[in-house]
């Protein structure tokens, strides 16, 4: 049985996606785009169109044009949207990465992306400027100044329109942020500029959704660099001629100040945050009475915490489903209090089509079943960079996307996710491959042997839990294990958890049975 949406499919314009993005901005010049939530400094859409045009013209004098990749290791800034768009305009492709990555996950992904331009500010400029020098980056970039690096305002230089592009929306890259996928390590994902353009048509056309007006003033507190951020938050925010306010980095009080300072009136969210909302004593200490929605997205959000905090902020609370291969949305709930279901991930956006499979037969099922979420649409990715293995075990002959997620519908169309084939780790959204931290941690001289799980926690959803096994002698403790990873990883993805035992589980290939460790976790909680 494949689902559909219950709106009429939507016109997908043959674009640009920059061209998409801003062929209303010249109505709206003096209105603000992009405010920066701890200073106050503005961009106008006037002003961001005039920036993205001179940085893309002394882009293209310094050489960088279609197919040449920009990193972007910056936090959420309203630059952000120039550097991105400006790339986007000569042909070049975005490859987006979190601010508080080690030195050796930055490297590996500017070598694997061979991006040739990094930008990034002051404070994660040594990391930047280290791992440039371990790829092929030509010239390093920071917002402000910094010693041993470009200003950015050096690209601002520029006089006149860049010299045009032939780009082909179908086929051409935008974007390439990293994602585990199903499994495995993080893997370069192929945007085109039509699937950009297709996700946001499909979004504004899905069923009964009223989200993000030009009427309204959006909190951009999700990372810019991660997939719902970049397209969600930010691009179709400047779709509809909204004002977004940038935050740099989340904090409950100065986030809850920015919110009624700034007089928000959507908040596009993650779980964790909105359990704050739900639950933390200080949301009383502020006026959020301007607040009409709550988006949430990149982690299921339980129904009973959806009432809560719904309740508590006297406001609509609406999901979203997606994930990095489908640019992200595929689901979306309706924002009209009768249509919505509390807890539900949404339904299908238009030009899209579901199917939940069978994990063991392999057969399609219906209503009130459960089985693995496969989607087919304009939005899918082109495929993994550099992995065709990769590319054609998640995207099958006739163009299923396999998510690895399980899902279930009810008869009203509204999907709930229920657990994952693919063994990521969501913690607090962001995604944490196991097969990462299992390789980091054998690199530990204590540690003969590792598996990662998820392990439930009410605050961030899952966190990382590993199960051990310690060479004979060893005397080490849990905490130097934690500790470890703490140095060698991103924060999302330090292990908070160790377990010590005697033997791995594994299949007769040798392929770790994670799934007898989580079942092993879930009988101890319980």
């Amino acid at each position: 049985m494949i689902f559909r949406s219950g709106a009429p499919d939507v016109t997908i314009p043959e674009m640009t996606f920059t061209d998409y993005v801003f062929k209303n901005a010249a109505s709206r010049a003096d209105k603000p785009a992009l405010i920066d939530g701890p200073s106050g400094r503005t961009l106008t859409y006037g002003q961001l169109a005039a920036g993205i045009e001179k940085v893309a013209a002394t882009l293209s004098q310094k050489g960088f044009g279609k197919g040449d990749v920009f990193a972007i290791y910056c936090p959420n800034l309203p630059e952000y949207a120039i550097i991105f768009h400006a790339v986007a305009t000569v042909g070049g492709i975005n490859t987006t990465i979190n601010p508080l990555y080690t030195v050796e996950e930055l490297t590996k992904q500017l070598n694997d992306s061979k991006a040739r331009f990094l930008l990034t500010v002051p404070p994660f400029l040594a990391n930047a400027i280290e791992a440039a020098g371990k790829s092929a980056v030509e010239e390093v970039f920071v917002l402000g100044e910094a010693e041993g690096a470009t200003p950015f305002s050096a690209l601002m230089t520029a006089e006149g329109a860049p010299p045009p592009v032939n780009i082909d929306p179908a086929e051409d890259l935008i974007v390439l942020p990293y994602s585990s996928g199903t499994s495995g390590l993080p893997k370069g994902v192929m945007l085109t500029h039509r699937n950009l353009v297709a996700n946001i048509c499909q979004t504004l056309g899905a069923e009964g959704f009223a989200g993000f007006t030009e009427d309204d003033t959006i909190v951009a507190v999700l990372p810019f660099f991660h997939i719902y951020g970049m397209i969600v938050i930010m691009n179709l925010g400047l779709v509809v001629g909204a004002t977004l306010v940038t935050v740099p980095k989340f904090d409950m009080v100065e986030f809850l100040a920015l919110m009624q300072d700034r007089k928000i009136t959507v908040a596009p969210l993650v779980p964790p945050i909105v359990l704050g909302l739900a639950k933390h004593p200080v949301v009383d200490n502020y006026d959020l009475s301007n607040l009409r929605m709550i988006f949430c997205g990149a982690a299921p959000l339980g129904e009973q915490v959806s009432n809560e905090a719904g309740q508590r902020m006297n406001c609509l609370i609406a999901q979203g489903y997606g994930m990095t291969e489908a640019s992200p949305v595929t689901h979306i709930s309706p924002t009209d209090p009768d249509k919505m279901k509390a807890g539900s991930a949404g339904r299908v956006v238009p030009n899209t089509e579901v199917q939940l499979v069978d994990t063991t037969s392999g057969k399609a099922v219906g209503v009130g079943e459960t089985g693995e979420l496969w989607i087919r649409g304009p939005q899918i990715m082109k495929g993994y960079l550099n992995q065709p293995g990769e590319t054609a075990d998640s995207i099958d002959d006739e163009g299923w996307y396999k998510t690895g997620d399980i899902g279930t519908v009810d008869a009203q169309g509204n999907f709930f996710i229920v657990d994952r084939v693919k063994e990521l780790i969501k913690y607090k959204g962001m995604q944490v491959a196991p097969a990462e931290l299992e390789a980091l941690l054998l690199s530990h001289p204590d540690v003969a042997d590792v598996a990662v799980i998820p392990k439930p926690d009410e605050e961030a959803g899952e966190i990382p839990k590993a199960f051990i096994v310690l060479k004979p002698e060893s005397q080490v403790a849990a905490e130097d294990i934690m500790t470890f990873t703490a140095e060698h990883a991103a924060p999302h993805k330090k292990v908070r958890a160790v377990e010590f035992i005697d033997l791995i589980p594994k299949s007769a290939s040798g392929k770790i049975l994670r799934r007898v460790l989580v079942e092993k976790e879930r009988e101890q909680a319980s």
